[in-house]
């Protein structure tokens, strides 16, 4: 199993949202702020120890929202750091450079993102739903990302990764158990619960956004 694998905070998910909620989808203005936020964020914090001006007056960039930022190699697609959050805790501006942060500071799988490296990383961000109890033969791959919770277990996997890996709905349910630390068949096991989201996802798109 690669270790190439989106990174869950381990906590459990936020379900107080009423089933078939919705939310709201961002605007391209808002997620050019956001690219921009991430970006800045990282120049500010690894080259200077510094962190940006979080205000926003769009309501869709105050509202909290739960958020995934990873970062890869430009070219290669190497990984280099996916940190998020699985709970809305906070404004979703705030949300991104703290994802942004910790992507590039905190991911145990690797070595710390330099500032030198900057221009040859790629940012991308997930903006989550909120979390809703899901049957396995529902599932939707490359619609749902995942969330699997077993006692203090507990996994989660972004809906881009089993497409990465061409999994089907099975492979993609055996490598969530194996994120969580669980047997590969643990999503078959009474108590196991599984909860589904899905994403908008959109990253830095030519030279001018890095």
């Amino acid at each position: 199993m690669s270790d190439d694998l989106e990174r869950c905070d381990q906590t459990a998910p936020d379900t107080n949202a009423a089933p078939g909620s919705a939310v709201l989808r961002l605007s391209d203005g808002a997620k050019r702020t956001l690219r921009r936020v991430a970006r800045q964020t990282l120049v500010g914090f690894l080259g200077r120890g510094e962190l940006p001006d979080l205000t926003a007056d769009a309501p869709e960039l105050r509202a909290p929202r739960a958020v995934f930022v990873t970062l890869r190699r430009r070219g290669t697609g190497e990984l280099r750091g996916c940190r998020g959050e699985s709970q809305a805790r906070r404004p979703l501006i705030e949300a991104v450079a703290h994802m942004a942060i910790s992507s590039a500071s905190d991911d145990t799988r690797m070595i710390p993102v330099t500032f030198a490296e900057l221009p040859a990383i790629h940012i991308e961000i997930s903006a989550l739903t909120p979390m809703q109890v899901i049957a396995p033969e529902v599932i939707e791959v490359g619609r749902h990302g995942l969330m699997l919770v077993q006692g203090q277990h507990a996994g989660l996997l972004l809906p881009q990764v089993p497409l990465r890996y061409g999994w089907g709905r099975e492979e993609f349910l055996q490598a969530l158990c194996h994120k969580a630390w669980l047997p590969r068949n643990a999503w078959t096991a009474p108590g196991t619960i599984i909860y589904a989201f899905e994403t908008e996802i959109w990253g830095e798109q030519d030279d001018n956004e890095r």
